[in-house]
């Protein structure tokens, strides 16, 4: 790391083997992925709250390049695991090691992005409502079936604004499932 990585205890008193665990955690991360800038790790011990349970609770938080961060927190209160501060070290520097692989994956470009449905607008409905017609936002009509349509014909209206999977028909480009977006739909 570029700055050296705080450790805070709260409620814990640090032992030379506790510490000695989270520096070789922490060397771990550094080997898989140099490029940390700064780090932060906060072991509590259970306190006084009865909400904890007699829990640890580790949280951690990596930053690194291009604005991205680890956040590893919240420790399942239901887990009798993390009354032992050993597994609750371990448990959260595991998950931190994940999530850095996630987002070194990402900052490298090794993961899949999946391109989201087109969207376009109901334009006509045949008189007889067995199909109808969308705008792309390309401007290009589309057919389909109202029987595409994944909430029922009852939910479809000229105007409508719709998510749709494109194929090629006999005559052209037609939308094979029809989702018609509500209203507050974050999609432009």
């Amino acid at each position: 790391m570029q700055t050296p990585a705080q450790i805070e205890f709260e409620h814990v008193t640090p032992s030379p083997k506790l510490q000695a665990a989270i520096e070789g955690h922490i060397a771990e991360l550094e080997k898989r992925y140099g490029r940390a800038t700064a780090g932060r790790i906060i072991v509590r011990g259970p306190g006084d709250r009865h909400k904890t349970g007699g829990q640890y609770q580790v949280s951690i938080r990596l930053v690194l390049p291009e604005g991205r961060e680890v956040n590893v927190g919240r420790t399942p209160m239901e887990d009798e695991r993390y009354a032992d501060l050993t597994f609750a070290v371990d448990d959260a520097f595991k998950r931190a090691r994940r999530q850095l692989q996630d987002q070194v994956r990402v900052m490298h470009g090794q993961t899949k992005l999946h391109e989201s449905e087109p969207v376009g607008t109901v334009v006509r409905i045949d008189p007889s409502g067995e199909f109808g017609f969308l705008e792309g936002v390309d401007g290009q009509e589309i057919y389909f079936n109202c029987n595409s349509v994944v909430e029922g014909r009852a939910n479809i209206a000229v105007g409508s604004r719709v998510s749709f999977v494109e194929e090629s028909g006999e005559k052209g480009p037609q939308a094979s499932t029809v989702k018609v977006l509500s209203k507050h739909s974050l999609r432009a």
